[in-house]
């Protein structure tokens, strides 16, 4: 390992390097406005349509017909399924276990967008060589960079969330008897399952980031690199979601050791001459 990652950390360049990415990320609408589009789809509009139509059609054959198809669900969800009425128990169902893709599917879209272009993006805006003879160490600027990515997947993650679940209290909850949202394994996913699995992609995509010679090639390479782990993290995510005891639990644990041993390897990836061009190959 080199004396560059070993020194002490500078957290007030970290923050440094992070507030520039964030800076010039708000300032370009081109990037922002789909993205909150995307959250807005995913976690606003879609859930309402499909919750405010399932409760307020009450008992017709459609919901009762849909509400029988709940039998093929694990014994486990079965259980937890509140509500009195085909239209309550429908509600439940569709509020708590199929929209567990896009507490997923969403911040890890929008965080690998932002950290696919982070660090090639530096070198195509001509802003590489000034970053690289800066007084951040390659570590900072590794570590700043992460920080820039992690943070519009985590902002969406809080803004949606937040939202999504007021939506789902105040469609679904007269329904089951109040309130419910959100239940035990929704807060496991969302503070332990979640973050390791976004910080696993964003350390891959970072390396990529730094390696390639373009934009475009970092986007299309981080798709090939964080399709496959949205996939794994749906699957545990959604097992969550159903409950399985004390496994959301270790899957959380090792995921952050296995997240922690990729963040440590990318820093290598990050460094001066790569910054200024000289070795952006892979």
């Amino acid at each position: 390992m080199s004396a560059d990652t070993r020194e002490k950390i500078n957290w007030s360049n970290v923050k440094t390097v992070a507030r520039t990415d964030l800076k010039q990320l708000i300032q370009a609408k081109d990037f922002w406005v789909p993205m909150s589009l995307l959250g807005s789809f995913f976690f606003i509009i879609i859930p309402a349509i499909l919750l405010v139509t399932i409760t307020k059609i009450g008992s017709v054959d459609v919901v009762s017909n849909i509400s029988q198809t709940l039998e093929v669900l694990p014994a486990s969800a079965r259980d937890q399924i509140q509500g009195d009425t085909p239209g309550g128990q429908t509600g439940y169902a569709l509020a708590v276990f199929l929209f567990a893709p896009v507490a997923v599917i969403v911040p890890l879209t929008i965080s690998t967008a932002v950290g696919a272009a982070t660090i090639v993006g530096e070198r195509e805006r001509g802003t590489g060589e000034f970053l690289a003879h800066s007084p951040a160490s390659a570590r900072e600027i590794y570590l700043g960079k992460l920080v820039a990515s992690l943070i519009p997947g985590y902002f969406t993650t809080v803004v949606g969330f937040g939202a999504y679940s007021l939506i789902v209290n105040l469609t679904v909850g007269p329904e089951v008897g109040g309130w419910f949202f959100p239940t035990q394994q929704w807060w496991t996913m969302i503070l332990w399952v979640l973050p390791p699995f976004l910080a696993i992609c964003l350390s891959l995509v970072l390396r990529l980031s730094a390696r390639v010679r373009s934009t475009a090639a970092a986007q299309q390479a981080s798709g090939l690199v964080s399709l496959p782990l949205i996939m794994i993290a749906y699957s545990q995510s959604t097992g969550v979601l159903f409950g399985a005891g004390y496994l959301s639990i270790y899957l959380g644990a090792f995921a952050w050791a296995v997240a922690i041993f990729s963040l440590n390897r990318g820093v290598r990836s990050v460094t001066r001459s790569r910054l200024l061009g000289v070795a952006a190959g892979i």
